[in-house]
């Protein structure tokens, strides 16, 4: 390589693997989600987690569908990847009415929400990433999730929140990342992006905080 030339830029999909590497790590150490996926948590705790969930799909497949038009945004969107419905039906059939499910009052899940709206106002760019952040997380790591709360609450009902009808998971991740490695963004746009992924890895960190600041309540109990 001479002088003049410089190394080429990595694939969007890796920038944004490599930009939240840490924050994506910190975010899986939050002691709310270890103790979740340790089935340390009663229901209390998991529903109030779908709540918080519920307020930021809410905004993001409102602003979605608001923006599919949009010449970057509109190569990924994609209404089947949509949660709304499925936290719906989730929360109603694990719901009991108990006032511990609605501890969290998802003060943090509402600024997130916020902002996916503000990003979507501002760009397609900042929109994607938004929408990478949520929906290929649903189709890696909360996959697994949905195994494990199924197991921790002995549970087949109450799981839609992990089921995409006419998705295979790894084909589609596969799909997306390549539609998302040849949008046609300058470098400005990719670094406002990365940092965009950035800003939601820091929301989803501050909303496991808060759903933590309630595990006395949340922790199942131990037997006398």
């Amino acid at each position: 390589m001479s002088i003049t030339e410089t190394a080429p830029a990595l694939p969007l999909s890796a920038a944004f693997k490599e930009g939240s590497r840490l924050l994506h790590d910190e975010a899986e150490s939050a002691t709310f989600i270890e103790e979740l996926m340790g089935g340390k948590l009663n229901l209390f705790g998991y529903v109030n987690y779908l709540k918080s969930l519920r307020v930021v799909y809410t905004a993001l497949e409102e602003t979605a569908r608001a923006q599919a038009a949009d010449p970057i945004f509109s190569v990924l969107h994609d209404e089947r990847l949509e949660r709304l419905a499925a936290l719906d039906a989730d929360i109603a059939t694990l719901s009991t009415g108990a006032p511990e499910e609605d501890l969290c009052q998802h003060e943090v899940a509402t600024e997130y929400a916020a902002r996916i709206r503000e990003a979507g106002n501002e760009s397609g760019v900042r929109l994607v990433a938004h929408h990478y952040t949520r929906y290929l997380g649903d189709l890696s790591g909360g996959l697994a999730i949905g195994r494990i709360v199924g197991r921790t609450y002995g549970i087949t009902e109450g799981l839609d929140y992990y089921s995409f009808a006419d998705i295979t998971a790894k084909t589609y991740k596969d799909t997306y990342r390549e539609n998302l490695d040849n949008l046609p963004l300058d470098e400005e746009q990719r670094e406002i992006a990365v940092d965009e992924v950035q800003k939601a890895f820091i929301f989803n960190q501050r909303m496991f905080a808060e759903l933590g600041k309630h595990l006395d309540v949340y922790r199942v109990k131990a037997e006398a």
